[in-house]
């Protein structure tokens, strides 16, 4: 059994504690938000946030989660995170998602980078591009989403 501090509640999974934390998000907990992509850390669809740190839940295993706190889509974007709230409002402004597979992870990504940032900055189109690389799209919406981290940084100013 592993203790985990999930969007702000403690669960309890009976797991082994080498299992990724994706699939106790998932399968054990019923997040379904984040998504399985590659399984090896290179296409960024199962981004959360540990401790306010975007990781790749694909790879790091529960055991390394014990203690720590866990975000996911499902709270980053519901309304209560202000920084979440802002990219998901420009994810929608500027059309970022197509087929939207690898959009929980671009929103994970985005909102850790813009939580990174000095209060009031404005990341330049290289800052926004090295933050967001690791973070496939097959749909190739790499413009709009560019655009729409601009537009949630400018949003949060």
């Amino acid at each position: 059994m592993s203790a985990l501090h999930v969007n702000g509640r403690e669960h309890t999974v009976d797991a082994d504690p080498g299992t990724p934390i994706l699939w106790a998000l998932r399968d054990s907990l019923g997040m379904t938000g984040t998504k399985f992509g590659c399984g090896a850390a290179l296409c960024g669809a199962c981004t959360v946030h540990m401790d306010g740190q975007a990781i790749r839940s694909c790879i790091t295993p529960i055991a390394a989660a014990e203690g720590k706190k866990i975000t996911t889509i499902e709270v980053a974007t519901d309304g209560s995170d202000k920084v979440g709230a802002a990219v998901h409002a420009a994810w929608v402004r500027h059309d970022v998602a197509q087929c939207g597979y690898c959009q929980s992870g671009q929103i994970m990504s985005a909102t850790a980078f813009l939580k990174s940032l000095p209060a009031g900055k404005q990341p330049s189109a290289d800052e926004i591009d090295s933050a967001m690389a690791g973070n496939i799209c097959r749909c190739g919406t790499y413009a709009r989403i560019r655009a729409a981290v601009a537009d949630a940084a400018r949003t949060l100013a």
